[in-house]
């Protein structure tokens, strides 16, 4: 089967398809020269695996479809742009595109860009930081070569692939970099259009690749959530699923001085407890913790403790329940929902949203086009109208309006 190149990211993609992979590179006694064994895979079928749990179609009674609908529903974290499905596309392969989230209602959904998981399995401590699994995604998928050896160019090319999908259909996505934007999107809602209004985030600020001026560089193509951390440490210090347990290094403290001066929203998900404090320590504004479970429901190391996470509240900050099973201990809407009220009784309500880590190569309970679950059983867990309004979506709304930088 032929290969899609997409340098310009403009080749409208099909819904299943089979790419090559580079399966292994070994080396022979010959010249030096490499073995190169290429077999076709199909990748996201083999690494963004399970992707929802089979189920029962949920039968959304009446009361809570007229609800959901009239929401302004929000969520901190999907990885879609790691995967060569078009976003503009209908899919049933993975969890998220702009049909099914037009379809669950959905109206802000950051992007994250996934740029570097080290070799071995991932575990939520102990993680080395070493060696480049995504490198088989990116041959396989054929990204650009200029990505192959930079992890910065790896975060431009999955921008790029957020405003190519706005140039081709701007009608139905609009990525937001302002409080301007973002009110464009919600006017054009107000008035029956079903535009998404789309942010970029990073999973991690490994793409800085220790060079302060690409925080800089970042915000110029779109970038406006940046993550510290991912699955293991790296040049800003220690994380949440590394080997030290450290807190920012200097250079992590640069770092999220640039981020305030640029009013970039930053988040905490993934870093390690001592970084999370030295972020507090050094920023007058909120954070996020983007995609989390409670460690009071669900005793896991992927879950900061509660007192983290007060903390984060009591800067102002937002907190988004995830939907997966390490986060939050079960595999149904129920668990998820146990988790919002937990948080909300501990932390109060206007510091509570939702972090799905939609395409996360994780399974789970539903897809996006199926979201009024959640505000169903928010109903019938006795949540008032207000707090699914504020959960749901607009706590959200107000911290991108009052945290998103002002652009001339």
């Amino acid at each position: 089967m032929a290969l899609e190149v997409r340098e310009g990211c403009a080749v409208t993609m099909r819904r299943k398809f089979a790419i090559w992979i580079l399966l292994a590179a070994l080396g022979v006694a010959t010249a030096g020269s490499l073995i190169f064994v290429l077999v076709p895979v199909d990748v996201e079928s083999r690494i963004n695996t399970n992707q929802v749990l089979t189920h029962d179609p949920f039968e959304i009674r009446e009361d809570a479809r007229a609800l959901h609908s009239s929401l302004t529903v929000a969520d901190w974290h999907a990885d879609t742009l790691l995967w060569l499905r078009d976003p503009l596309e209908a899919s049933d392969v993975g969890q998220v595109d702009i049909p099914r989230l037009a379809k669950g209602n959905v109206a802000i959904q950051v992007f994250t860009a996934v740029t570097r998981v080290p070799n071995g399995g991932i575990n939520l401590q102990g993680n080395e930081a070493e060696g480049d699994r995504l490198m088989l995604l990116a041959l396989g998928d054929n990204w650009p070569a200029r990505v192959r050896k930079s992890l910065f160019e790896r975060a431009t090319y999955q921008a790029s692939r957020l405003f190519d999908a706005q140039s081709r259909a701007p009608e139905r996505i609009k990525v937001v970099l302002d409080p301007a934007g973002l009110k464009e999107v919600l006017d054009a809602r107000a008035r029956g259009e079903q535009v998404l209004g789309a942010l970029l985030g990073t999973e991690g600020l490994h793409p800085l690749e220790g060079k302060l001026e690409n925080v800089q560089a970042l915000f110029d193509r779109g970038y406006r959530v940046m993550g510290l951390h991912h699955f293991f440490d790296n040049e800003l210090g220690g994380s949440l699923h590394g080997v030290s347990n450290a807190g920012l290094s200097q250079f992590g403290r640069e770092v999220v001085a640039e981020l305030d001066r640029l009013d970039i929203i930053i988040d905490v998900a993934h870093s390690s407890v001592a970084s999370v404090d030295d972020v507090l320590g050094l920023t007058s504004r909120p954070v996020i913790l983007s995609h989390t479970g409670m460690r009071g429901v669900c005793d896991s190391h992927r879950n900061v403790p509660d007192e983290v996470m007060l903390r984060v509240a009591k800067g102002g900050g937002l907190i988004g329940i995830g939907y997966w099973e390490t986060a939050i201990c079960g595999t149904s809407p129920g668990d998820i929902v146990e988790h919002i009220r937990y948080a909300v009784d501990l932390l109060g309500l206007e510091h509570v949203s939702l972090g799905s880590d939609y395409d996360g190569s994780v399974p789970m309970p539903f897809d996006v086009s199926e979201l009024a679950i959640l505000t169903q059983v928010m109903l019938d867990r006795g949540f008032g109208e207000d707090e699914i309004r504020a959960v749901m979506g607009q706590n959200m709304v107000r911290f991108l309006s009052e945290g998103l930088p002002s652009l001339p």
